[in-house]
């Protein structure tokens, strides 16, 4: 049978007791939850705490605990002692705890509602195409909305089973599209054009069967020269739909690259239009991330050193170090180890904060459905050490943080937190 636990009243500290706190690790500055008390600091700093008892282990002490104090009369009694500065500090984290769940819960609600929405307009396209093109202008209205009426925007990866939707592609290049656009400095009007463009930009996939489109496999030649013509078909559809040149542009040479080495055309920089340029670099992104074979993708801190270490030449070289200016040291859905050994998945970045993104960390002793959310704005304690990939964490840390196969994106008002 295991050994009852035993409890002592703050005032029975003592150097040489063996003390085990029935605490979080957030909710005191102790380097770890079990440990001898060796000196009058720790005691204070216990006491501090504000616990009406602790528990300790008579086996592991040196001593024995102080006399327990005499209790209080019925008149002190009646009078509770007011909340210590420790006890009002735990209280205003819960509270900003609470309050962020909200706010990524809204983030989520609001993914789903877009994603919905993408959906309609790729099904009414052939059917409907007047109204496919004002749904697509309103998916994007509220998006340049989100990004230019705030104080700043907080990007979040969305960890949620709705991500795991056929339309999250288009959705996640229109978002990181805008991100850079905003980043670059454009006004509405422009942002409005390239977050059109983005949205549309495979519009010409539906005139490409869909065993090309889905095979995992590499493509053969002719099978690949197929795939390339749905930017030549995206640009009559486009043309079909009365859109503005600049948006047929973006749907014609999102895949152009400024070495010459795109298609369909082997433009070269000079001849690609600015924000076909920007689209070019979100799509190459997101392909890297959600490559139709999961066990290809890469890490969004992985995608993004290929792109600027590897494949610079093809890029815009300002847009492209603005667009990892926009996504972070450490971007939305990149797996962390953070300076106190914990692992953590990456969920929210502030550009104005790039070290500090909010994330999710394993916590074996809380529930996975409990799992504890930390904004790094808030831990000065706390720093991030290393990005890994799937492979470099343990099985049950990976169920846990539950990273999606498919990386998706979105964007709330940055709330003034810059």
């Amino acid at each position: 049978m295991p050994e009852t636990p035993r409890y002592i009243s703050p005032e029975q500290l003592c150097v040489g007791l063996y003390i085990q706190l029935e605490l979080a690790w957030w909710e005191h500055n102790f380097a770890f939850n079990n440990f001898k008390i060796k000196d009058q600091a720790q005691i204070t700093a216990l006491r501090a705490l504000g616990l009406e008892r602790l528990r300790y282990d008579p086996a592991r002490s040196d001593c024995a605990p102080l006399a327990e104090a005499t209790p209080p009369t019925d008149t002190e009694a009646a009078t509770p002692a007011p909340p210590s500065p420790q006890e009002q500090a735990r209280q205003a984290r819960a509270e900003k705890l609470k309050a962020l769940r909200k706010r990524l819960a809204e983030v989520d609600r609001q993914f789903v509602q877009a994603s919905q929405q993408v959906k309609n307009l790729n099904q009414s396209l052939r059917s409907r195409p007047e109204e496919a093109v004002k749904q697509a202008g309103e998916i994007v209205g509220a998006m340049v909305a989100t990004l230019l009426g705030g104080s700043g925007v907080v990007l979040h990866s969305i960890n949620s089973k709705a991500a795991e939707d056929s339309y999250y592609h288009a959705l996640n290049v229109t978002v990181l599209s805008l991100l850079l656009g905003r980043q670059l400095g454009l006004d509405s009007e422009a942002c409005h054009t390239l977050g059109l463009g983005a949205l549309l930009h495979d519009i010409g996939k539906l005139e490409v069967p869909s065993k090309v489109l889905l095979k995992s496999e590499p493509l053969t030649r002719p099978e690949q020269q197929l795939l390339q013509l749905h930017c030549e078909f995206g640009l009559r559809m486009g043309q079909k739909l009365m859109l503005d040149d600049e948006v047929l542009r973006i749907i014609h040479e999102h895949h152009e690259h400024c070495d010459g080495s795109g298609y369909p055309r082997q433009l070269r920089e000079a001849g690609i239009g600015r924000l076909s340029r920007l689209v070019c670099i979100a799509n190459a992104f997101d392909n890297l991330c959600n490559p139709l074979n999961p066990r290809d993708a890469l890490s969004p801190h992985e995608a993004l050193a290929l792109l600027f270490k590897q494949q610079a030449a093809r890029f815009d070289a300002v847009a492209l170090k603005a667009f990892i200016r926009v996504m972070g040291i450490y971007p939305p859905g990149s797996l962390v180890q953070l300076s106190d050994q914990r692992y953590g998945l990456v969920l929210g970045m502030n550009p104005s904060q790039p070290l500090k993104p909010t994330l999710i960390v394993h916590e074996a002793a809380v529930p996975k459905h409990e799992a504890l959310i930390l904004d790094l704005e808030q831990e000065a304690q706390l720093s991030i050490d290393k990005c890994l990939r799937p492979s470099q964490l343990p099985l049950e840390t990976l169920e846990y943080l539950s990273p999606r196969q498919q990386l998706t994106y979105f964007v709330e008002p940055g709330q003034g937190r810059r």
